[in-house]
């Protein structure tokens, strides 16, 4: 890394901060600080929710993805399309039917607090230890990338004297990262946090097509090159029908299961129902859901047709440089695209696409916190005080657990780097199952009557233990767990409400 782009990562890291500096003069409550007044545009939104499901791990492990084997992800892709379908006919209508600050708060209204606190507790704990992880593997991608700048071991080791070099320059990326999102987040709330996704996604798309157009002008042959070669490798295939559950980006489990994944995490997850909340009205919340999906569709396209490139470029004109991201034989794909920004690309577009590295990682960190500081107080905070104090109260109270979060995220990252890659997998794992537990309460609130707190306790805590289960003693796909836990919840409440009847005066199914 030259100096010119250290300046570019500098000016971006000082300008987001900056940024959500601006935003802060605008907020006197909670409303304004968690749903930005309800008065973003849908286009900021959909820019948001794209930027936010978009983290630093997809923008380099696509690219290896296809660059080990094809565009099957894309079948994936297309189950989250269909699934944002279902949620704007299912659940959207549902969030604009009352002032809400968290999803949960539904919940409440139908089984009663207990299922809503017990909600909104699975949520701040898989969030939090699963975004700590993701700013770990973030931490790896970007330790690797400023490692090859020169000062920046030296400096990460005199800071932290006691550490290899390598795991000094990891933490400084983890807490560089980290410090910069909780102040950027906690001055400027969920107005700061949208449109600096906004901001960040023109970032890294722009840097994704300026690499995409340097890699595209080094292969001879051009873009008829990569169909030929590309072809011929079978680079460019989309569908795989084989039928079996322990297969992952298969046509059944992609369009399936992608829809089950996507109708949960952003149907029934405060990370992403947060920012409809920041609509006025439901049909803007739908347009920018709806829109995100096209946006999803073009810029995966995008990653992995970079990875196609990358395979052409790597296996035909610089095979000696397969041996930089090969370790004991075996090909690290998530290495490929990092080694080609940091060896091929030219001083200034190095340090944009650093940036967007950066951005991608700081969009997701920057909506957990946020959407945790909003879970901590609409359901337990809020609650528990009545809502009885100031409104300056809650705000300073909403920032300050902003920065709780922020330091709990951090923690787990640091203490993810002295653990096994197995124990990292399986944490990251959690959200996918814990997303079908939620996912098959919300259908209990919506297609039952008869099920009450007691019978949905008892599927949620069914659902959890069963998914826990074929996480760590089955083979199954995590394309299939959003699926099973949400049936499975679904199936074990309806059938315990036929023991447990309903009691609790809660909201009708027309209601809800």
């Amino acid at each position: 890394m030259r100096t010119l782009d250290l300046v570019i990562l500098v000016a971006y890291l000082v300008g987001t901060v900056l940024f959500g500096a601006w935003f802060s003069r605008s907020q006197k409550n909670v409303k304004d600080y968690f749903v930005a007044g309800e008065r973003v545009p849908w286009w900021a939104i959909m820019g948001s929710i794209v930027a936010t499901e978009t983290s630093t791990v997809t923008f380099i492990s696509v690219p290896g993805f296809a660059y080990n084997a094809d565009f099957t992800f894309m079948q994936l892709v297309i189950g989250y399309m269909i699934g944002r379908v279902f949620v704007t006919v299912l659940f959207v209508p549902l969030y604009f039917r009352g002032e809400l600050l968290t999803v949960y708060q539904l919940l409440g209204q139908r089984f009663g607090s207990g299922v809503r606190r017990l909600a909104s507790l699975l949520f701040l704990t898989t969030r939090s230890l699963a975004d700590g992880f993701r700013l770990f593997a973030t931490g790896l991608v970007l330790a690797a990338l400023l490692l090859a700048m020169p000062g920046v071991e030296q400096m990460a080791t005199s800071w932290f004297p006691s550490l290899e070099p390598k795991f000094a320059v990891l933490i400084v990326s983890v807490l560089v990262m980290g410090v910069a999102t909780i102040l950027y987040t906690y001055l400027g709330g969920m107005a700061a946090v949208i449109w600096t996704d906004v901001i960040q996604l023109v970032i890294y798309l722009v840097g994704a097509v300026l690499a995409a157009w340097i890699l595209l002008g080094k292969i001879p042959g051009g873009w008829d090159e990569v169909v030929q070669v590309g072809g011929a490798a079978g680079k460019f295939t989309w569908f795989d029908f084989s039928w079996t559950l322990t297969k992952s980006y298969t046509f059944w489990s992609g369009v399936i299961g992608g829809a089950f994944l996507t109708t949960a995490t952003h149907g029934t997850d405060q990370l992403m129902v947060q920012r409809y909340l920041c609509s006025s009205s439901t049909q803007q919340a739908r347009v920018a859901l709806l829109t995100s999906g096209a946006v999803i569709f073009f810029q995966f396209l995008l990653f992995l047709l970079i990875g196609a490139m990358l395979y052409v470029y790597y296996t035909g004109h610089a095979p000696a440089e397969i041996a930089s991201f090969t370790l004991n034989g075996k090909l690290q794909t998530d290495r490929i695209f990092p080694h080609f920004i940091v060896t091929h690309l030219p001083a200034g577009i190095v340090g944009l696409v650093i940036a967007a590295i950066f951005s991608a990682a700081m969009s997701t960190l920057s909506s957990s916190l946020n959407s945790s500081a909003a879970t901590a107080v609409g359901d337990f905070y809020l609650p528990m005080t009545g809502g009885k104090k100031t409104d300056h109260h809650y705000l300073t109270v909403s920032r300050v657990l902003t920065v709780i979060w922020g330091v709990v995220q951090i923690s787990v990252a640091i203490l993810a780097i002295k653990l096994s890659s197995r124990v990292v997998d399986e944490v990251l794992g959690i959200a996918s199952f814990t997303n079908g537990v939620i996912l098959g309460v919300f259908f209990l609130g919506t297609f039952t009557k008869r099920v009450g707190q007691t019978a949905a306790f008892i599927g949620i805590l069914t659902g959890a233990a069963l998914m826990l289960w074929v996480k760590l003693q089955t083979g199954v796909s995590w394309q299939w767990y959003v699926l099973i836990g949400s049936v499975m919840t679904f199936a074990v409440g309806w059938l315990a409400s036929f023991v447990f009847k309903r009691q609790t005066p809660e909201l009708e199914p027309s209601q809800f």
